[in-house]
């Protein structure tokens, strides 16, 4: 089943491959959570990280992300919250929350391995996932100029953000 996201998948490889940053916005229901990391999976080297701001929404992302590539989580696509984790060394795509996201960069600053982090859902902010953000452009300048950055949201001010990200490209399904 194609979803509406999926028409902006060239113009979103674009801009992560030259640029490393992204914000790409959709309506609602677009397919962003679901469809761009596994497209995300088949086109970049290293494990991908996704930031989602509840555990529900994590544990139920992944697993029904697996479930679309016939896996249950924890094969290519897993997830970590508080308390509970659904990963092994296939695992690809990594639903993580923000605490998670936090205390990974503190003790791998690099994050060796990753080669793009998403920040979904960033219109709910938080202190916690700003400041991954913040952290995850350190790394980004000083350590990994490799680094993938992708912010997605339906409803934020698009134009804003991405003068706090330049250079970043805006991407809209």
């Amino acid at each position: 089943m194609n979803m509406p996201v999926e028409s902006s998948f060239p113009a979103l490889l674009e801009a992560l491959t030259s640029h490393s940053r992204a914000l790409l916005t959709a309506p609602p229901g677009s397919g962003k959570t679901t469809r761009v990391p596994l497209f995300l999976m088949e086109h970049l080297e290293g494990t991908i990280l996704m930031l989602e701001p509840r555990r529900l929404a994590a544990r139920s992302a992944a697993r029904y992300m697996a479930a679309q590539l016939g896996e249950s989580a924890g094969q290519r696509v897993g997830y970590r919250v508080r308390l509970e984790s659904r990963v092994s060394r296939e695992t690809r795509v990594e639903i993580i929350t923000e605490g998670i996201l936090t205390r990974r960069l503190i003790a791998d600053p690099e994050l060796t391995g990753v080669s793009c982090i998403i920040f979904d859902e960033f219109h709910e902010r938080s202190l916690q996932a700003d400041t991954g953000l913040a952290l995850c452009l350190e790394a980004q300048q000083a350590l990994r100029p490799d680094l993938k950055i992708l912010v997605m949201s339906a409803t934020l001010d698009s134009d804003h953000i991405s003068e706090l990200l330049a250079p970043c490209p805006v991407v809209r399904a």
